[in-house]
Parts: C-alpha cells; sequence; structure tokens
C-alpha cells in the first residue's frame, strides 16, 4: 500500500545519518577497487553483515553493524561518492529536502582520516549534486561522545572549517548510557557561540534526565529520538515550553530495543500532548527501509490519522534548520511542482 504522504507538503527527512546508508552495491565496489576483504561477494551474501533485520539487544549492537561500512571509508573519493549517493537516494524517495549528519572521526578512524578531510568530502559531494539533482540539503556534523572529549573537540573543528560549504548543525551521538552530555557543555557553548544549530541524540539509550540536560545545558532545539522522555511529565512540558521538535524513528527504536515494540512507541502520545514530532529514517541502508517506510509505520503499526501524518510532515517543515526565507522557498517549490 503507498505511503500516507501528503503531497501539497514538502517531505523532509532531518535525522538521516549519512554513514548509515551505504548501497550494499558500493560496498562491494569500493572494497573490490581497494582490495578490501568482505564477508561475502555478492549483495544477498553481504545483507546480513550490513543490515538489520529483526531486533538486536541494543543501541551498541546496532551500532556494530557500522564496523563494516568504515572498511569502506577509505579515502575522500569514497567518501564524496557516498554523500551524492545518499542524495539520489533521497531524490529517488520523493524527498524535497534533508539534513545528512555524519560523525567525521568516526567515519575516518579505520583508515586514518582527518576529520577535516572526511567532512570536505562531503562538503564536495553536496556541491556536485547541486545543480544536477532536485533536492535541497545540508548537513550536520555529529560529536561521537563514545571516542571522548579530545576527539569530539576535532570534530567540532572540522565543522567550523566547512560552515560556510553546507554544515549548519551540530549533534551529539553514541554511547549515551556510558558518556553522559554533562562532559560535552563546554563543546556546545562553542558550537553555539559560533553559530550553529543543535540537535541532540537524548532519550534514546539513557533516561528523561538525558533529554533535560541536553535541553538546558547543551541548548538543543531539537531532539534525536527522546523516546525515554514519555518516562517523566516535567521534562515533556519541558520540551513543549521550548518548543522543541523530537525526530522520531519508529523503526530503528524498535530494532535497537529502545523500545520492545511498535505498540510501546510514545509516538503518539507526544502528537497528543501538542509536540512537535516529525519522521525520520535514522539509518536506512542499515534497517533497510526508506521514509517512506517509516510513514507506513505510523499509520499501519502506531494507528495515526492522516491529519496526524500530515501534521507530522508540516513539522519537519517547521523544524528545518532554515532561515524563514528558505523555508518559505521550499513551500513554493512543492506548490508549483516538480523542478526539472
Amino acid at each position: 500500500m503507498d505511503a500516507p504522504i501528503a503531497p501539497d507538503v514538502p517531505l523532509v527527512d532531518l535525522h538521516r545519518h549519512l554513514d548509515g546508508n551505504v548501497r550494499l552495491t558500493t560496498i562491494l565496489d569500493i572494497a573490490r577497487q581497494h582490495g578490501i576483504p568482505l564477508p561475502a561477494g555478492d549483495v544477498e551474501g553481504l545483507r546480513p553483515y550490513a543490515q538489520v533485520h529483526g531486533v538486536v539487544p541494543s543501541l551498541v549492537d546496532f551500532l556494530l553493524k557500522f564496523d563494516l561500512l568504515k572498511e569502506i571509508f577509505v579515502d575522500a573519493e569514497a567518501i564524496e561518492r557516498i554523500a551524492y549517493e545518499n542524495l539520489e537516494d533521497a531524490v529517488a524517495e520523493g524527498i524535497d529536502y534533508i539534513e545528512l549528519r555524519f560523525s567525521p572521526a568516526f567515519m575516518g578512524e579505520r583508515h586514518s582520516l582527518a576529520p577535516r578531510d572526511v567532512t570536505g568530502a562531503i562538503c564536495a559531494g553536496l556541491r556536485a549534486a547541486r545543480g544536477r539533482l532536485p533536492i535541497q540539503a545540508q548537513l550536520i556534523v555529529i560529536m561521537s561522545r563514545h571516542l571522548g572529549e579530545e576527539r569530539c573537540w576535532e570534530e567540532l573543528e572540522a565543522a567550523l572549517a566547512y560552515q560556510d560549504q553546507g554544515v549548519v548543525a551540530v549533534d551529539l551521538a553514541g554511547d549515551e548510557a556510558n558518556f553522559p552530555g554533562e562532559r560535552f557543555r563546554r563543546h556546545f557553548e562553542r558550537a553555539r557561540a559560533a553559530g550553529f544549530r543543535i540537535t541532540v541524540h537524548a532519550g534514546e539509550a539513557a533516561g528523561p534526565a538525558s533529554v533535560r540536560q541536553a535541553i538546558e545545558e547543551l541548548g538543543a532545539e531539537r531532539l534525536g529520538h527522546a523516546v525515554h522522555a514519555i518516562e517523566d511529565m516535567a521534562v515533556l512540558d519541558l520540551i513543549a515550553a521550548r518548543g522543541i521538535a523530537i525526530e522520531s524513528c519508529p523503526t530503528s527504536n524498535v530494532q535497537t530495543s529502545t523500545i520492545p515494540n511498535y505498540a510501546a512507541h510514545p509516538l503518539p502520545a507526544f502528537l497528543q500532548r501538542g509536540l512537535r514530532v516529525t519522521l525520520a529514517s535514522d539509518d536506512p541502508g542499515i534497517s533497510a527501509i526508506d521514509l517512506a517506510h517509516e510513514y507506513r509505520v505510523a499509520r499501519d503499526k502506531l494507528g495515526l490519522t492522516r491529519d496526524e501524518l500530515r501534521r507530522m510532515q508540516a513539522n519537519g517543515v517547521a523544524a528545518a534548520f532554515l532561515s524563514d526565507a528558505e523555508r518559505a522557498e521550499l513551500w513554493r517549490r512543492k506548490a508549483i511542482g516538480p523542478r526539472v
């Protein structure tokens, strides 16, 4: 059945990990070019090593799928290609605007690539797509908390170096349970002072206190996942009072065992409380999904109405890290139809 996507509202994805969306054919191709051994030599054989089907015990187990992907982040050329293909995939999904996020130190660690070089290659992929692909895109640099404070400073410096080339925001992601956000307050002070927008993974592998800390101490304007915020009504009130948007990724939350099943997902409750929730795909290459799949899940598994789905779609446009003029232009382009 077709995804229940409103045709008159721009379709956006605000939470997609570029490094978690790599085509299986690209993994095979780059590995062959560079003589990188893989556990299988064809797409179907590779699938169980690169994708999650069903459920894994935890977020950390889900992140292990990146071990294979890091093997093929071999140089700037490969990374630029992956960035460009991410945009091609988004166009194929009918997405009008996307914010791609990535951790440059995490992507570069297997082949000792500097965070600045990784970020530069991704910006080059965006430049190559400009004028060729009918999509608007911006970048979010992730600071990977589990790599420690010093490596996160390097990632922030990489973001600053490319702030005028598509990097508009920073994020904090990784092992939330063991690397709490308070260790990164100074990083976010520096990011905010530089004019970056702020989104934070919070309330995914830790409780509602992590969500409060992300808002009050890190300056989060948006929250990645935030599923455990539902456990504290005062935190929900804080999210509502601040107008914080929630980037909700239901399939990922089930696959990582963040929640036990779709019936337990707090997204419908968030909407009922009037929170600004938008749907996103997280790591679609690893999860073997696309954005339309999340809209079908929201309808068929979470029981959302067409009006609620449309509202989430519009919430995404409202929460995008765009200026008012850019947001108006996004709506205008949707109104006049496909670009040529």
